[in-house]
C-alpha cells in the first residue's frame, strides 16, 4: 500500500487489470474510477502527507513526475509547500540570488544551515534536501561526515546533495554510511565552474558521456536515493534515466527524465539575467514588486499614504 494513505484502491477495468505496469501490484486509493488512470495516481500522490525517499522511487517507478523547486527563507518554503512541490531543494544557489555572489563558490556551511533551519521550519509535505557547499565535502570523506550530520542535526534537513561521480564516491559511502540519505548531482556541476570555464551543455562528447553514464550507475549502487542532472543533452538524460532505478530530476535536460528542478526566483522572474533556453518564467515578479514600490514611494511623497480613515496611532 503507499506510505500515508489509509485507503486503498483497485485497477477497475479488465484493460487496465492486462497493463503490465510496475504499479499492478499495488492498491491505492481513488474515488473516481472515470479519471484516467495516470491522472488518478497523480491525484493519489498529492494526499501524501509527507513525502519520503520511498515516495519518490515509488513515483519514478508509476511514471509520475517529480517537482522540485529551490526555496531559501520561511515565508517562500511556507508558500510553496503548501502548492503541493515534491522536493524543496535548499541550494547553493542561494550564493547567487540571495547573497549577490557570481558563484556558488562562497557560500559556507553555516549559511547553508541558515538557510535549510528557515526552510525546514516551514515546510509540512515537502522532501527537504540541502546542498552540501564547496569545500565541505571534496577529497575528505570524515569532513563530508561532519558536514553532512550538521545539515541533518542543526538545520532538520531530510537528506544532503553532492556535486560529482567518482571522485566523491568515499564521501558519499561515508555519509550513507550514517544513514543520511544523499541525492547525487551530474552534467553541469556549478560548484566545478572554474574547471569548465562556460556554463554551456555538458556531455556532449562522447568521453564525457559515457563517464556520466558511468558516474549514474555507481551513485544509484553506492545508494544515492535520486540524481539531478543538469545541462546535458536531452538524449542522454533519457538514457540515463531508463538505465537507473532512482529519480532523476533533470534542469536543462529535456523532458525524459523523472522530473525538473528551477530555482524559484528565476522561475517567478524575480531575477533578469539569467535567463537559459530551458527556463520557463510564470510571473515576473521583478517588475510587478518594482512597480509595487513605486506606487508606495509616490503614496507617501504625496501624503496619500497613510490614508486618515485608517490610520491608527497608540
Amino acid at each position: 500500500m503507499m506510505p500515508f494513505l489509509s485507503k486503498k484502491i483497485v485497477l477497475t477495468n479488465e484493460k487496465e487489470a492486462q497493463t503490465p505496469l510496475k504499479f499492478k501490484q499495488k492498491e491505492y486509493f481513488c474515488p473516481n474510477f472515470n479519471i484516467p488512470l495516470k491522472k488518478r495516481l497523480m491525484s493519489t500522490y498529492k494526499e501524501v502527507k509527507r513525502v519520503t525517499t520511498h515516495v519518490l522511487k515509488a513515483m519514478k517507478q508509476d511514471n509520475v513526475k517529480i517537482s522540485m523547486l529551490t526555496a531559501y527563507d520561511y515565508s517562500m518554503a511556507r508558500i510553496v509547500d503548501d502548492a503541493g512541490i515534491d522536493i524543496i531543494l535548499v541550494g547553493d544557489s542561494a550564493s547567487n540570488v540571495m547573497a549577490g555572489h557570481e558563484t556558488t563558490l562562497p557560500i559556507t556551511l553555516d549559511q547553508m544551515i541558515y538557510h535549510a533551519s528557515s526552510v525546514v521550519r516551514a515546510v509540512k509535505r515537502s522532501f527537504v534536501v540541502v546542498d552540501l557547499p564547496f569545500g565541505s565535502y571534496q577529497g575528505d570523506p570524515k569532513a563530508a561526515l561532519r558536514a553532512a550530520i550538521r545539515i541533518m542535526k542543526e538545520a532538520g534537513a531530510h537528506g544532503v546533495k553532492l556535486e560529482g561521480g567518482v571522485e566523491i564516491k568515499d564521501s558519499i559511502a561515508r555519509i550513507l554510511s550514517a544513514g543520511i540519505p544523499v541525492m547525487g548531482h551530474l552534467g553541469l556541476t556549478p560548484q566545478s565552474i572554474y574547471k569548465f570555464g562556460t556554463y554551456v551543455v555538458r556531455a556532449k562528447e562522447q568521453e564525457e558521456a559515457d563517464q556520466l553514464r558511468k558516474d549514474a550507475k555507481l551513485l544509484e549502487k553506492l545508494g544515492c536515493f535520486g540524481i539531478v542532472i543538469e545541462k546535458i543533452p536531452a538524449s542522454l538524460g533519457e538514457e540515463v534515466t531508463k538505465s537507473v532505478n532512482i529519480p532523476v530530476i533533470g534542469i536543462g535536460a529535456g523532458g525524459g527524465v523523472d522530473g525538473q528542478v528551477l530555482v524559484i526566483h528565476d522561475l517567478l522572474g524575480i531575477t533578469k539575467e539569467f535567463q537559459p533556453r530551458f527556463l520557463r518564467r510564470y510571473l515576473d515578479l521583478y517588475e510587478d514588486i518594482k512597480g509595487a514600490v513605486q506606487n508606495y514611494i509616490e503614496d507617501v511623497k504625496s501624503q496619500d499614504f497613510p490614508n486618515k480613515a485608517v490610520l491608527r496611532i497608540g
